[in-house]
């Protein structure tokens, strides 16, 4: 792999990740606030907001940590509740967010990063301090997406929700059933 090879992993991990966006975008623009609000699950503890909330505070963790020279720390993320109450909200964060990535595309994928892992070994409350790159963030960044994207398919699916076809679906998986047609 070549320094001038970076650039396009970039943006082929930034591909992946505009396509859950976009999917997920689809699923904002027809959600009622009702339905999108709506608390779900075994404990009414889950909403579909509130795992779209969960993804887009990922995406601006590391976005603002670009311009930082902080550790990466998804867990001391800022929590803005209006983005699971208001899909519209959520939208327009997530227009804002995709837009980013455009630009973080140009990046080379072995840029530099150092992410913040908490830690409770043996109650001591540490902070791990983990080398990672730019490449590695946007590859998780499409996982946890696509993870929590699946889980709200289910969430939809008890409302009769329609969702785009293949949401949730990870790419490689998608890759995968493609190959299984062609042999």
């Amino acid at each position: 792999m070549t320094a001038a090879n970076l650039p396009c992993y970039t943006k082929a991990l930034a591909e992946e990740n505009h396509q859950a966006l976009n999917q997920l975008a689809t699923l904002l623009e027809h959600i009622s606030p009702a339905g999108y609000q709506r608390l779900q699950a075994p404990h009414a503890t889950q909403s579909v907001g509130k795992h779209v909330r969960h993804i887009l505070e990922h995406y601006r963790t590391l976005l603002d940590h670009l311009n930082a020279s902080a550790c990466l720390d998804y867990e001391g993320r800022k929590r803005d509740t209006q983005l699971e109450t208001c899909p519209q909200t959520a939208l327009q964060r997530l227009h804002a967010i995709n837009n980013a990535l455009f630009k973080v595309a140009q990046l080379p994928a072995n840029t530099a990063l150092m992410l913040a892992y908490p830690l409770d070994a043996n109650e001591t409350h540490t902070t791990a301090a983990l080398p990672s790159s730019l490449g590695r963030e946007l590859a998780f960044l499409t996982s946890h997406s696509i993870h929590h994207m699946a889980l709200i398919s289910l969430l939809c699916a008890e409302q009769d929700i329609a969702l785009p076809e293949h949401f949730g679906v990870h790419p490689s998986t998608l890759r995968h059933w493609k190959a299984l047609q062609t042999d």
